[in-house]
C-alpha cells in the first residue's frame, strides 16, 4: 500500500491511466477495482497488464494500493487484463477477471484460444489474491453464438437476497449462469440473450424490488450506456433507454454502480486526461439519481465529480 491520496476531481485517478471501474462497499469503505492502460500515445490497441485497487471513506481522498492482480496470476492466461469485478461472499473476496486463454501447445507462442474469465480469491479486499481454481471458469469454447474470439469478457457478479450468485458477461451478446456457493463452479447451463443495443460491459444490481442490467451500448457510436430492468435476476428484461451519452475522447465507456453513505454513484471511464485517449483511459464518478418509479435519470457528466461525504 502506497497510501497515495488523489484529489476527488474527474478523472479521480490522475497518475496512471485506469479503466473499467468496479466499486465494492465493504463495511464503511468503498473499494474501487480498475483496469490499467499502459499503451503509449502512439499505440493503436490496448496494453493492459494488470488490475489495481483504490479505496475511499469520504469520496474525496483515494488510497492507492497499486497492482493487486495480474494476468500472470493465472498460469493458464495470456494477453491483456480486460474488465473485472470483485465481490464479497461468505467472508472471502472473489475477483472475476477477463483475459485470454493460452494455447494448449506451450511451444506455440502465437495467438491464444480466445477470451476467458478467471477467478482470484483473497481473505481481504486488497489481497493478496491467488488463482482460485487453477483454470479458467469460462472459456471461449463454452459459448459459440458469437464467432469472434473476444466475446467472453467483462464479467459482473450479482448475489441475490437468497445468496444465489449469478455471473453475467459477454461482448456481442450477454450471457448469464448461476454459480455454486463456492463461487468457483457453474451451477447450471449458460443462457444467452441480447438486450437492445447491447455491446459489452454488463453491470447487474438490485434496488428495492427492481433488478437492473446496465451495459455499454451502440445507441450511437462510440459507446453509450443503456439499461434494462426486470422482476428477477434472470429476467424478463425490459429495455428502459439511454442513461449516459458518449464520453470525451474515448470510444468505450464502462459502468460501475454503487450506493454508499446514502448516495448513489455512477463510475465510468473517459479519455480526458492530457495525452489520454481510446487506449489511455481514466476513471470518473458522478451522481446517479432515480425517478419514483425506479427508472434512472440521465447521468450528468461533470469535471468536478462528487462532493465529500462523512
Amino acid at each position: 500500500m502506497t497510501g497515495t491520496e488523489l484529489r476527488a476531481q474527474n478523472p479521480i485517478i490522475r497518475d496512471v491511466f485506469t479503466a473499467d471501474p468496479a466499486p465494492l462497499v465493504y463495511h464503511d469503505t468503498l473499494f474501487l477495482y480498475t483496469g490499467h492502460d499502459t499503451a503509449s500515445v502512439k499505440e493503436t490497441n490496448y496494453k493492459m497488464p494488470d488490475w489495481r485497487v483504490y479505496s475511499t471513506t469520504d469520496m474525496k481522498h483515494w488510497k492507492d494500493y497499486g497492482t493487486r492482480l495480474s494476468v500472470k496470476t493465472f498460469a493458464w492466461a495470456t494477453g491483456d487484463a480486460y474488465a473485472a469485478q470483485c465481490v464479497e461472499h461468505n467472508g472471502k473476496f472473489y475477483w472475476f477477471a477477463a483475459t485470454f486463454q493460452r494455447n494448449a501447445d506451450p511451444n506455440n507462442k502465437v495467438g491464444n484460444r480466445g477470451a476467458a474469465i478467471g477467478v482470484a480469491v483473497s481473505d481481504r479486499p486488497t489481497g493478496p489474491f491467488k488463482d482460485a481454481i487453477g483454470h479458467a471458469l469460462i472459456t471461449n469454447d463454452m459459448t459459440l453464438d458469437q464467432k469472434h474470439g473476444w466475446d467472453d469478457i467483462d464479467p459482473t457478479v450479482f448475489i441475490d437476497d437468497d445468496k444465489q450468485a449469478y455471473l453475467y458477461w459477454g461482448n456481442g451478446s450477454c450471457r448469464w449462469v448461476k454459480l455454486k456457493d463456492n463461487m468457483t463452479e457453474l451451477a447450471g447451463p449458460i443462457t444467452v440473450f441480447k438486450p437492445k443495443n447491447y455491446i459489452e460491459g454488463p453491470w447487474v444490481y438490485k434496488r428495492k424490488k427492481l433488478y437492473y442490467l446496465v451495459y455499454a451500448s451502440a445507441g450511437t457510436k462510440p459507446e453509450m450506456i443503456e439499461y434494462c430492468t426486470a422482476p428477477s435476476a434472470t429476467g424478463p428484461w425490459t429495455y428502459q433507454g439511454i442513461i449516459q451519452g458518449n464520453v470525451p475522447n474515448s470510444g468505450t465507456t464502462h459502468p460501475g454502480i454503487v450506493d454508499y453513505k446514502g448516495k448513489s454513484y455512477f463510475f465510468y471511464h473517459n479519455g480526458s486526461l492530457p495525452t489520454g485517449g481510446n487506449f489511455r483511459r481514466s476513471i470518473c464518478v458522478d451522481y446517479m439519481y432515480y425517478n419514483p418509479d425506479g427508472t434512472i435519470k440521465p447521468i450528468v457528466q461533470t469535471t468536478q465529480g462528487v462532493a465529500p461525504v462523512k
